[in-house]
């Protein structure tokens, strides 16, 4: 008889029936044995659901769970009313994990006492692989530190940086302090809907593992690359049930944790890089007005990166002469016109517009730069809203927005 706990280990599954196998096989494959592995097929229309019901057959610790399609939050919750662990752990479906990696997380958990274990994780891009850990250091919280963990867990440092990653994958969770979070997320977020469930539970916690183990690896596909080039209504309208959530929640926090300004500088961060930056109306723009109509780099292939070069097109705000990031060739596979950071050297331009909300990460951008022999007054970087409230209004009025976008499409087709 195992005499560890039962951890079960929730896989939200929707069509990525190249990726599940894998997935799965690494999730068997644990040192850690004593496991109830439940399998949540949300409606897939590929082969996930007979990926699913054959490694059911292959193994007694699996669980299959098929339902319509609800998104991701209703597959999480599906598997969390199904489980039967002391812990709980979820791994995405297109992702994998180390053989030691869920041990390392109970091992921590064990030692410890911890409600919640936080862990690091390796983002494989193609042949490239890079590990992440959280901005707040390994170690025990409790008592005065975690209150101070909890003062930074959201927003730490300079704007903007998670103090704990806002993932749920790469965490151990005890299920009896993640079961109200996570049943009482709103279904329709879909944007930062991991964040709505890892602060809310770890205020809940009276002790909390940081760990440096990076064996949770992170698959970033090809499609999840290429950011979609629609309008951003669709996506403030998003950003509004998840801010909406989060500041209910915020409001019932602990006093003097200061979890509303956390809060929205977490929306806010988002909303920025999903806009590119800019909203249609022209009443905010990330980068110093300086810029406009002036001969500009990008900075940055990411999700930021994208959405400024669509707006940019867009709108001709700036003449774009080149876009660069380290892992141009990557972005190149995905059929996007990106150089390398060199190519700076060889370029004239007025500015580089550096396309991240991380002040920090921001700043080595910057020097690395000028090491090139870039002018520091050339390098651009975000401007933080003096009024984040108002700007947020702003960025989450989805109806204005599409007026506004609908407007701008009528114009360009009248002068077609």
């Amino acid at each position: 008889m195992d005499s560890n706990p039962l951890i079960s280990v929730i896989v939200p599954i929707y069509m990525i029936d190249r990726y599940a196998g894998r997935c799965v096989e690494s999730i068997l494959n644990q040192t850690y044995k004593n496991l109830e592995i439940i399998l949540v097929d949300d409606g897939s229309k590929d082969r996930c659901s007979e990926l699913c019901d054959l490694y059911k057959r292959k193994d007694e610790r699996i669980k299959v769970i098929h339902k319509p399609n609800g998104g991701l939050v209703s597959a999480r919750k599906a598997g969390l009313q199904q489980s039967n662990g002391e812990y709980v752990s979820y791994v995405d479906g297109d992702d994998w994990i180390g053989t030691g990696f869920i041990e390392g997380l109970y091992t921590a958990a064990k030692t410890s006492n911890a409600d919640m274990v936080c862990a690091g994780f390796t983002r494989d891009l193609f042949s490239k692989s890079k590990p992440f850990i959280n901005h707040i250091p390994p170690g025990i919280y409790e008592g005065g530190r975690l209150r101070d963990l909890w003062r930074s867990m959201i927003s730490h440092g300079s704007y903007y940086r998670p103090g704990i990653s806002t993932y749920v994958w790469n965490k151990l969770f005890r299920r009896e302090t993640l079961l109200e979070s996570q049943l009482c997320v709103d279904n329709r977020i879909s944007i930062g809907e991991d964040g709505a469930v890892t602060y809310p539970v770890l205020l809940k916690c009276s002790k909390v593992a940081v760990i440096d183990n990076v064996a949770y690896h992170y698959r970033q596909r090809e499609d999840s690359m290429l950011k979609q080039s629609m309008g951003y209504s669709l996506e403030a309208q998003k950003l509004k049930y998840l801010y909406d959530y989060m500041m209910r929640w915020a409001e019932k926090a602990a006093p003097g944790l200061d979890i509303r300004r956390q809060v929205q500088d977490y929306v806010l961060s988002i909303a920025i890089m999903r806009s590119g930056g800019r909203l249609p109306q022209g009443g905010y723009s990330a980068f110093n007005h300086a810029c406009c109509g002036k001969n500009v780099v990008v900075y940055s292939a990411g999700t930021f990166g994208q959405q400024l070069m669509n707006r940019l097109r867009e709108t001709g705000h700036c003449n774009v002469v080149a876009w660069i990031d380290d892992d141009y060739w990557e972005y190149r596979r995905c059929c996007l016109d990106v150089d390398p950071v060199e190519d700076i050297t060889g370029l004239g331009f007025d500015y580089i517009l550096t396309a991240t909300v991380d002040g920090m990460a921001a700043e080595s951008v910057k020097r690395r730069l000028m090491d090139l022999g870039v002018n520091q007054s050339k390098i651009l970087t975000v401007m933080v809203p003096k009024n984040k409230e108002e700007a947020l209004g702003c960025f989450l009025d989805a109806d204005a927005i599409k007026a506004e976008e609908m407007k701008r499409k009528r114009g360009i087709a009248s002068h077609a």
